[in-house]
C-alpha cells in the first residue's frame, strides 16, 4: 500500500501511544495489525470445510485468488476512507458522507447485526474444541451455562478497554499460528505435490464453498469503526492494513499447503477441528493438543475484536446523532457501555443458530453493506474530489469503478447462491431498518429522547484535532470533517 501521509511526530514506540483526547490510551500499530488480523482470520481454523466442500486444488486457489480479487480492493478502499474520515462508525460516516443519514443508519444496521451473528460463532466453536477433551462442555446445562458465563467474560474484557483487547489480540495471534510454523516445517519432508492437484468439480459443493471462502476472508472494513481509537490513523491504518493482509494470507496458505501436502486424507475428513488430526499425524499427540488449543484460544480472539468493531460502531452512531446519545456515553475506560451491552445480548440471543445458517446470514448482510460501500466510495470520488485522502488509491473515477466490478461480483454471486431462508431473513431485517430511521429521526424531532446535536459534536471534534495538532487542510480550507 502506498500513499503520503503528513502527521504529527507522536512518539510509536509503546504498544499504546497516550491519547490527548480525554486521557484515553490509543492503538497503535501492532495491537490494530493484531485486531485486523481477528477481524479478518484468526488463524486457519475454519478453512478445513473449504477443503471438504471443494477439494484440495479449489481450495488452494480459492485462498491465492480470492485474496487477490477480493481482499485488496477491500482493504484498499478501506485504508482511502478510513484515513479520509478518521472516527468511529467507520463505514457508517462514509455512507452518509456519500448517500445522507438514511443509507448510513441502514449500513449501520446491517453491518452490526452481520457482525453480531458472527460473533454469536465464537463461544460455541470454542465450546466445540473444549468437549473434545471434557465432553460434557458438549450439551446440557453444562454447555448452556459455559456459554452464558463465556460470553460474560469475554464482554467484561472488552469493557475494561481496548488497551486490555488490543495486548489480548497480539497474544493470542502469537500463540494461535506458532503450532502451524511447526507443523510446516516438519511437514516438509512428508510433502507430495500431487495432492495438491485432486480436484472433482461434480461433487463440489460450490454454495458451501463460497460462503466459507468468502467468509474467511472479510471483514477488512470493520476496524474502521473504532478509527477514532487509534493513534495517527493516517499513518497507521494503511500500513496495518498491508501487514494484516500479509499475514492472513500466509496463515491461510502454510497450513494448507503442508496438511494437504503431508497428510494422506479423504477430501471428507476436511471437518471443522481437522488440522488437530493433521498435526497428530505429523508431529504427534503434543503438537496435536497445541493445535486444539490455539483453536480455541483463536475463537477468544475472534470474539474480542469483532465485539471491539461492533460496539464502536454504535458508539460512532450515537456520537453523530444517528442514534440516542445514551449510545454515546463512555464508561470510566473509555469504552461504549451501551455498545457492548446491545452486542452481548444479540451474541447470546443468535448462539442457537447452525453453523451454515449464521454463515449464510451473515454474509448476506455484509454483502449489503459492501456494495453500499463501495457505490459510496465511487460517489466521494466524484461528490468530493477535494476531500482531503492521506491514502489514496493512484486510480482515478474510470479506473477505480473497473477495479471494484469483479468485488461487486463477487458479492452479487454470494447473494444468489443463498437460500430462500436467507433471502427472507435479509428482507424482513431491512424493513426493521427502514422503519427505525425515520422512527428515530420523529423522536429526534418532537424531543422524545436526546440525540447529539451533530454541528456541535463535529465542531468540539475539530477543536481537539486544532489542539492536537492533526489539523488538515487545503488552500484556506478546512478538513473533511468540516467538508461534510
Amino acid at each position: 500500500m502506498s500513499g503520503s501521509v503528513n502527521e504529527s511526530s507522536a512518539e510509536n514506540g509503546k504498544p499504546f501511544a497516550s491519547s490527548g483526547h480525554g486521557g484515553r490510551a490509543k492503538l497503535s500499530m501492532l495491537p490494530l495489525v493484531a485486531l485486523i488480523f481477528y477481524e479478518v482470520s484468526g488463524g486457519p481454523f475454519g478453512v478445513e470445510d473449504s477443503v471438504r466442500a471443494g477439494g484440495p486444488l479449489l481450495t488452494i486457489l480459492g485462498f491465492i485468488i480470492f485474496p487477490l480479487l477480493w481482499s485488496v480492493p477491500e482493504a484498499l478502499v478501506t485504508a482511502e476512507l478510513a484515513t479520509a474520515f478518521p472516527e468511529n462508525g467507520g463505514y457508517v460516516v462514509w455512507i452518509a458522507a456519500a448517500f445522507g443519514d438514511f443509507w448510513g443508519f441502514q449500513e449501520g444496521w446491517w453491518k452490526w447485526l452481520s457482525g453480531v451473528i458472527d460473533n454469536a460463532l465464537y463461544p460455541v466453536l470454542f465450546l466445540d474444541y473444549l468437549k473434545r477433551a471434557l465432553p460434557e462442555f458438549g450439551h446440557g446445562p453444562v454447555r448452556l451455562f459455559s456459554l452464558v458465563m463465556l460470553t460474560l467474560f469475554l464482554t467484561y474484557l472488552n469493557y475494561r478497554g481496548l488497551t486490555i483487547v488490543g495486548y489480548t489480540a497480539v497474544a493470542l495471534t502469537i500463540f494461535s499460528l506458532l503450532p502451524f510454523v511447526v507443523l510446516a516445517v516438519l511437514a516438509i519432508p512428508r510433502i507430495k505435490p500431487e495432492r495438491w492437484l485432486v480436484i472433482n468439480l461434480a461433487n463440489t459443493d460450490w454454495r458451501g464453498f463460497m460462503n466459507n471462502v468468502f467468509w474467511n476472508l472479510n471483514y477488512w472494513d470493520s476496524a474502521s469503526t473504532l478509527a477514532g481509537e487509534v493513534d495517527q490513523p493516517r499513518k497507521t491504518f494503511p500500513r496495518a492494513l498491508g501487514l494484516a493482509g500479509a499475514l492472513v494470507m500466509l496463515a491461510y496458505l502454510v497450513p494448507l499447503l503442508a496438511g494437504i501436502g503431508a497428510v494422506d486424507s479423504l477430501q471428507s475428513e476436511w471437518t471443522d477441528g481437522y488440522f488437530a488430526d493433521v498435526g497428530l499425524a505429523i508431529g504427534g499427540a503434543g503438537l496435536a493438543w497445541w493445535i486444539t488449543a490455539a483453536s480455541a484460544m483463536s475463537n477468544l480472539g475472534l470474539f474480542q475484536a469483532e465485539m471491539s468493531s461492533d460496539s464502536y460502531q454504535l458508539l460512532g452512531m450515537g456520537e453523530r446523532g444517528m442514534l440516542p446519545q445514551v449510545f454515546a456515553y463512555r464508561s470510566k475506560y473509555g469504552t461504549p457501555v451501551l455498545g457492548i451491552l446491545c452486542s452481548a445480548t444479540g451474541v447470546l440471543l443468535l448462539s442457537w443458530m447452525s453453523f451454515q445458517e449464521i454463515i449464510e446470514c451473515l454474509n448476506f448482510l455484509y454483502c449489503l453493506g459492501m456494495l453500499l460501500e463501495f457505490a459510496a466510495f465511487i460517489r466521494l470520488r466524484m461528490k468530493q474530489p477535494e476531500l482531503p485522502r492521506p491514502f489514496y488509491i493512484p486510480l482515478g473515477t474510470v479506473g477505480i469503478t473497473i477495479l471494484l466490478i469483479i468485488p461487486s461480483v463477487f458479492l452479487i454471486l454470494v447473494m444468489a447462491i443463498a437460500s430462500m431462508k436467507t433471502v427472507v431473513f435479509a428482507v424482513l431485517i431491512s424493513v426493521v431498518g427502514f422503519l427505525a430511521h425515520p422512527a428515530l429521526e420523529y423522536m429526534k424531532e418532537h424531543r422524545w429522547m436526546n440525540f447529539v446535536n451533530l454541528v456541535e459534536n463535529e465542531n468540539s471534534l475539530l477543536s481537539s484535532e486544532e489542539e492536537a495538532g492533526l489539523l488538515y487542510s487545503s488552500g484556506g480550507t478546512l478538513d473533511s470533517k468540516s467538508q461534510k
